[in-house]
C-alpha cells in the first residue's frame, strides 16, 4: 500500500513540477516519512528528487541558459552556505504547536511560518492588477541569494527560483531548462549531506524505484505537452504551487 501510495504522488508532483520547476521533494517528503524515520524520508527523497532532476536536465539540456545560470546560480551556492549556518544558529528556537488533523499530526514551527508568509508576499505582489512588479524581483543575482539562502535554511529554494525566473521574460523552455540546471547543482551539494544515511535509504531501493520510474512517467508526459502550453499557463501553475507550498507550511502540514 505504501509503495503504491509513494508511486501514485511521485507522479502526479513529478507531472506539476514539471512545469512550476519545483515542489517534487516538498510533496513527496512528507508521503514518505508517514513510513520512515524523517532523515531516512529525506534521503529517499533527495536520490528520486535528483534523479529525476538529472532526467529533465538532459531533456532540456539544448535550452539552458548559461548567462542565467551564472548569475543566479553563483549567488544561490554561496548563500546557500549561509543558510546552512543560519540554520545550526536558529536550531534552538523550540516552540512550536502541534495539532491532529484527520489522524495526521501537524507542526506549525516559526521558521516555516516565516518562509510561508515571505512567499505570500512575493505572490500578492507579483499577481496583484494593482501593484507594479518591483525591479528587483527581476534582479537574478537578488533572486539567487534568496533562492540559496532559503534552500540552505528549509530546502525550499526552488520556490524562490521559479518566482524570480518567472519575472524575467524568459521562454517556457529557458525557464524550464535554466530552473532545473540550477536544481542539479544544488542536489549534487545536497546529496553529499546524507551520506550517512544512505545504507539505510538504499535498503528501501524497491520504494526508491518505484518512485523514480514514477516520477519519470510523470517528467515524460509533461515533456509531450511542453509544446501545447503558454508561458502562461506555466506561471499560473507556478503561481498556484507557490500559494499551496505557503499554506501548507503556515499550518504544519509541511
Amino acid at each position: 500500500m505504501e509503495i503504491f501510495l509513494v508511486a501514485c504522488v511521485a507522479l502526479i508532483a513529478s507531472l506539476l513540477t514539471f512545469f512550476s520547476g519545483f515542489g517534487l521533494g516538498t510533496l513527496l517528503m512528507p508521503i514518505i516519512a508517514l513510513f520512515f524515520p524523517l532523515p531516512i524520508a529525506i534521503a529517499i527523497t533527495a536520490i528520486v528528487h535528483f534523479s529525476n532532476n538529472l532526467l529533465k536536465f538532459f531533456l532540456l539540456l539544448k535550452h539552458c541558459d548559461t548567462s542565467i545560470l551564472l548569475r543566479f546560480g553563483v549567488p544561490a551556492v554561496v548563500f546557500a552556505l549561509l543558510g546552512a549556518w543560519s540554520l545550526e544558529l536558529l536550531s534552538t528556537w523550540q516552540w512550536s504547536f502541534t495539532y491532529t488533523l484527520w489522524g495526521f499530526t501537524c507542526k506549525i514551527v516559526p521558521l516555516n511560518v516565516i518562509i510561508g508568509l515571505v512567499i505570500v508576499l512575493f505572490l500578492v505582489v507579483e499577481s496583484s492588477p494593482t501593484l507594479r512588479v518591483p525591479n528587483a524581483f527581476k534582479k537574478l543575482w537578488l533572486g539567487g541569494m534568496l533562492s540559496g539562502f532559503f534552500g540552505g535554511l528549509s530546502g525550499h529554494q526552488g520556490a524562490f527560483r521559479s518566482l524570480f525566473l518567472t519575472q524575467n521574460a524568459l521562454s517556457k523552455e529557458v525557464f524550464l531548462a535554466t530552473g532545473v540546471s540550477i536544481a542539479v547543482v544544488v542536489d549534487l551539494s545536497r546529496l553529499s549531506l546524507y551520506a550517512k544515511h544512505w545504507e539505510m535509504a538504499l535498503s528501501q531501493w524497491q520504494m526508491i524505484l518505484v518512485a523514480i520510474v514514477s516520477a519519470f512517467v510523470g517528467t515524460f508526459i509533461g515533456k509531450h505537452y511542453l509544446q501545447k502550453v503558454s508561458i502562461e499557463f506555466i506561471r499560473l501553475v507556478v503561481a498556484w504551487m507557490l500559494g499551496s507550498v505557503a499554506f501548507l507550511l503556515i499550518v504544519g502540514i509541511l
